[in-house]
């Protein structure tokens, strides 16, 4: 794969790792990589053998977020003219859609999933890191949501799954301020699990890969599916329903305002 590492463990049978590698871009999300992470997901899916899955982001970062540069080229092919070539309002929606697909495939993985975030994790980075089941941090790593400073809704379902995580008033704070929060701060959301030296990241998430690795696999499994079903019913996924739909109308508003030069 060009922007993932996928590593079956020799020490610790049973833990697979899917490591971000575009570290020359702190790990940005392209559709190659949305791509991918799908096609891992869907391997992942129906390999019985793997019981914990580790997300962790190659070099100074998780990850910046989405490529803005690589969607900000696609909106502008897709969002042109309707009388534009090739122009195709499905199109378009199912460039939209991208994001929320990605982060429903991680979310449906029946493996324990364990976020292992280092540096920083931005906006849709944020967004795959709500999909885990468990989320360990450094010290200095640090979390944004920019969206709506950039004239866009958080989409990628994040909205459903921050709330499932932190509540809904800091879930409104966080997402409408656009404000910067460390990992201390998370850890006070209830966004993280645990703060780790910057160095420990890795090692504790693999520490706690093995502790869930000694513990009867069925239970385990049991477990992770019950309460996702729980979780579901807390904030049901069919409210993302028109994440696309409105990432499509934020898009087209942008581009009309440009036009108005307002």
């Amino acid at each position: 794969m060009e922007t993932l590492l996928v590593e079956h463990d020799r020490d610790l049978p049973g833990l697979v790792t899917i490591t971000l590698n575009r570290p020359e871009k702190l790990n940005a999300i392209s559709f190659k990589m949305h791509d991918e992470l799908q096609e891992a997901c869907y391997t992942l899916q129906r390999d019985a053998s793997a019981r914990v899955i580790i997300m962790t982001g190659a070099g100074r970062a998780f990850s910046a977020g989405a490529d803005r540069g690589a969607f900000k080229k696609a909106a502008d092919q897709l969002l042109s003219l309707p009388s534009a070539p090739g122009a195709s309002p499905l199109e378009d929606r199912l460039w939209a859609g991208t994001g929320t697909r990605t982060t429903a495939a991680l979310e449906a993985l029946d493996q324990v999933t364990i976020g292992a975030i280092n540096g920083l994790a931005v906006g849709g980075a944020l967004a795959f890191a709500a999909c885990l089941d468990l989320r360990i941090a450094g010290e200095s790593a640090w979390f944004s949501i920019p969206e709506i400073d950039l004239n866009i809704p958080l989409s990628w379902a994040a909205l459903s799954r921050l709330m499932r995580e932190v509540g809904p008033a800091r879930t409104k704070e966080l997402v409408m301020t656009c404000d910067r929060f460390s990992s201390a701060d998370a850890l006070r959301f209830g966004l993280l699990n645990q703060v780790v030296p910057d160095a420990e990241v890795l090692p504790a998430a693999r520490a706690l890969a093995a502790k869930l690795l000694a513990k009867d696999p069925l239970a385990i499994a049991m477990t992770k599916s019950t309460t996702r079903a729980l979780a579901n019913a807390m904030v049901p996924d069919y409210v993302n329903h028109s994440d696309a739909d409105y990432l499509l109308a934020a898009r087209a508003l942008a581009r009309g305002r440009d036009a108005a030069g307002t």
